[in-house]
């Protein structure tokens, strides 16, 4: 597993990842806004829309708003996007740059605020060819994170059975068939992205693979 890291240090890895997706989304053309992302049904303006929400919501919003969806995630997923998607990409973008140093969460699970940033960024740049790999100790907070626990997404529940190896740093967890690869590919598959199954190795790949969700948020 990689080293514990403080809260302190994980939210300044949220708002530098948070900081990093702000400068290549500045490039991107009204076309790419619309870009299918590997987030479900949503494009790249709906996901940015999503991580401006999920950094604007406390806990106390979040469990009203749970609840006033009838306890559908999707559901509240779908307005808290909606109430933070501009007029038009740029505006969009501007609340999303708004919130870049937000400390503002729906719990205290650090890591997996991190983990969203991380997961939906590369949701964005895979779709569009994207080159930019967060940095290690990001990366392994939350692949350590997820190989740990379910919670946003169904990830330790991916890997039962598996046994994870890093090529890139210490990350390792898990006993059984092998997967081995960048810790960026680890967490996007453990997160239901099947893409990334292809940057793996090892024969609990297909293993992993059939476990992706098609509709992973």
């Amino acid at each position: 597993m990689a080293e514990a890291v403080s809260r302190t240090e994980l939210w300044a890895m949220i708002h530098a990842e948070r900081a990093a997706l702000a400068e290549d989304l500045a490039a991107l053309s009204d076309e790419q806004w619309r870009q299918q992302s590997l987030c479900g049904l949503w494009v790249v303006e709906e996901v940015v829309a999503h991580l401006t929400a999920a950094a604007s919501i406390g806990t106390v919003r979040w469990v009203r708003s749970i609840v006033g969806a009838r306890f559908d995630a999707d559901r509240h997923n779908r307005r808290r996007l909606a109430e933070q998607r501009g007029r038009d990409p740029e505006e969009t973008l501007q609340r999303f740059r708004a919130v870049i140093t937000s400390t503002t969460a729906a719990s205290g699970h650090t890591p997996a605020w991190l983990g969203e940033v991380v997961v939906h960024a590369q949701d964005i740049r895979r779709p569009l060819g994207i080159e930019r790999t967060p940095a290690l100790t990001a990366v392994g907070a939350v692949a350590a994170f997820y190989a740990g626990r379910d919670f946003a997404v169904a990830s330790r529940s991916a890997i039962k059975g598996l046994r994870l190896e890093a090529t890139d740093g210490s990350f390792q967890a898990g006993t059984g068939s092998l997967v081995r690869g960048s810790t960026l590919a680890l967490i996007m598959a453990m997160a239901g992205r099947a893409p990334y199954c292809d940057d793996l190795v090892g024969d609990g790949v297909p293993i992993l693979r059939e476990r992706c969700s098609p509709a992973a948020t």
